[in-house]
C-alpha cells in the first residue's frame, strides 16, 4: 500500500492514545497517531517519525503519525495497515501458494457469530475467515504481540477456534510492520493468556501465520513468511 504526501518530523511527546506532538518544519504540530497500542519503545522524545498528509484539509489534525525510526530500522505503526496490505497480496494471488488454491472472493469485516474478523476469503469451495493483527513491538530481533492487554483479541481468538464446526476455516495473520525479525511469539509479559488461547485455536484447526514487511516512507507490503513460536 501507498500513502499520499509524507512529510518527516520529529516526536515530541504523547500525552494520550490519539495524537501525538511533533516537531515539522521548526514548528510544533498535533498529529492524529493512527495506533492507539502503547507504542512506547518507538515513540521516544527525538525519534524521527513520518507524516501523512490529511486529505481533508479542514480536519483538526492535519497530520497522522504512520512510521519512526527505530535506531535504524523503519517501523510503520499504522494499523491500518497490516489489513490493507493483507487485502492486497490476496487479490493480487500473492498468497494462493500459501492458501493452496487461488482467491476467488476478498470481502472486508464480515461477522461471524459474535465477532467482526478483518477479512472472509474464499478459494473455490472453501470459506476462510481471516483475523489481522498488526505487530509492532519487536525485542532483540523477536516480533511480539499483544503490546497491551487485549480482550478483543482473545474473543476473536476464541471465535475462529469455533468456526470449524460451521464448515469455516479461520486464520490469523500476525503482519510485522518492520523487516529484521527473527520469529513471532506472543507477548506473555503483557498478557499470558493469549498465547494460550492461541495454542488452543491451533489445536482446534486454526492456522496461525506471521509476515514481515518492506517499509518506506510512504509504503508498506508484505514480504516474507516468518516462524511462530507458540
Amino acid at each position: 500500500m501507498k500513502y499520499g504526501i509524507v512529510k518527516k518530523g520529529t516526536f515530541l511527546k504523547r500525552p494520550n492514545r490519539f495524537i501525538a506532538h511533533v516537531e515539522l518544519d521548526g514548528e510544533e504540530v498535533i498529529c492524529h497517531v493512527k495506533n492507539t497500542g502503547r507504542c512506547r519503545e518507538l515513540l521516544q522524545l527525538g525519534a524521527a517519525v513520518f507524516l501523512e498528509e490529511a486529505a481533508n484539509p479542514a480536519r483538526k489534525t492535519k497530520y497522522d503519525v504512520i512510521a519512526v525510526m527505530k535506531g535504524q530500522v523503519l517501523v510503520n505503526m499504522d494499523s491500518q495497515a497490516p489489513n490493507k496490505a493483507v487485502a492486497e497480496h490476496l487479490k493480487a494471488g500473492k498468497l494462493d501458494e500459501f492458501l493452496g488454491g487461488h482467491v476467488t472472493l476478498v470481502k472486508p469485516e464480515t461477522v461471524y457469530g459474535n465477532s467482526r474478523f478483518d477479512l472472509y476469503v474464499e478459494v473455490g469451495e472453501r470459506k476462510i475467515f481471516i483475523e489481522v493483527k498488526g505487530v509492532t513491538l519487536e525485542t532483540e530481533g523477536v516480533a511480539e504481540f499483544p503490546d497491551a492487554p487485549t480482550e478483543r483479541g482473545l474473543k476473536h481468538i476464541r471465535e475462529l477456534a469455533e468456526c470449524g464446526k460451521d464448515g469455516y476455516e479461520g486464520m490469523i495473520f500476525f503482519v510485522i510492520q518492520m523487516k529484521g525479525i527473527r520469529y513471532f511469539t506472543p507477548n506473555d509479559r503483557t498478557q499470558p493468556e493469549f498465547r494460550k488461547e492461541l495454542r488452543k485455536a491451533a489445536k482446534a484447526g486454526v492456522r496461525i501465520a506471521a509476515f514481515d514487511c518492506m517499509v518506506t516512507e510512504d509504503e508498506l507490503w508484505m514480504d516474507q513468511e516468518i516462524e511462530v513460536r507458540l
